[in-house]
């Protein structure tokens, strides 16, 4: 049985495909799981506690840009997820980064590029394209969104990816087990946490840092 079990969830089957090879050709081959859509890499992630990393692509049915990432990282904090995107501009490698991304590959790597990213990320470092500046600063209504976003629980960062799904309070409420005045409770919160209205406003600041920035 092989000794470590990673995710690849991205909607090409060309690209996982290649990016299988890649990975068996490593000194420890990982035994891979492979998903074509977010509801896959979310079934995945749960149906594989212990999986050691899951590399997602940025844009695939189900999820638009970063948004994705935050769900997975509220939902399985303990899985490291490294972004393999063609969007490799420094601002969407610095998001990514910002939102707990483990790594960030770009789909133009090569294969030793890939295995030594992975390499890293598996053994505890935060992996970035060559000549990528990690102290670039952002503009400053995006810094502020970005702290605000980090200031939310994992059930209230759960339950705005929701939001921005169009789930109703009684569907979120039913998806996790829970009341629906515990959801309108954590809405109110994630009101106040982003300083905005309705949740109309919130899905729209969540979209501002979930869509992949214009390269």
């Amino acid at each position: 049985m092989p000794e470590m079990t990673i995710i690849i969830a991205d909607d090409h089957p060309l690209f996982r495909g290649a990016m299988r090879q890649a990975l068996s050709g490593m000194a420890d081959a990982p035994g891979i799981v492979e998903a074509g859509d977010f509801a896959a890499a979310r079934k995945a992630a749960a149906d594989y506690p212990d999986a050691d990393l899951m590399l997602l692509d940025l844009t695939m049915p189900g999820v638009s840009g970063l948004s994705g990432l935050i769900a997975l990282r509220a939902e399985f904090p303990s899985l490291p997820v490294m972004i393999v995107s063609a969007h490799d501009d420094p601002a969407t490698i610095h998001r990514a980064i910002d939102l707990g991304a483990a790594g960030f590959l770009s789909k133009s790597a090569g294969i030793d590029e890939i295995r030594d990213g992975i390499s890293k990320v598996i053994a505890g470092e935060v992996f970035v394209p060559a000549g990528y500046d990690q102290n670039q600063e952002y503009e400053p209504e995006v810094a502020d969104l970005l702290h605000r976003l980090q200031t939310l629980t994992p059930q209230q960062s759960r339950v705005l990816s929701m939001l921005a799904e169009g789930l109703l309070n009684k569907q979120i409420a039913y998806e996790l087990g829970v009341s629906e005045a515990t959801i309108k409770a954590h809405v109110s919160a994630i009101l106040l946490k982003l300083n905005v209205d309705s949740r109309t406003q919130a899905v729209i600041q969540l979209s501002k840092i979930g869509t992949v920035a214009a390269a």
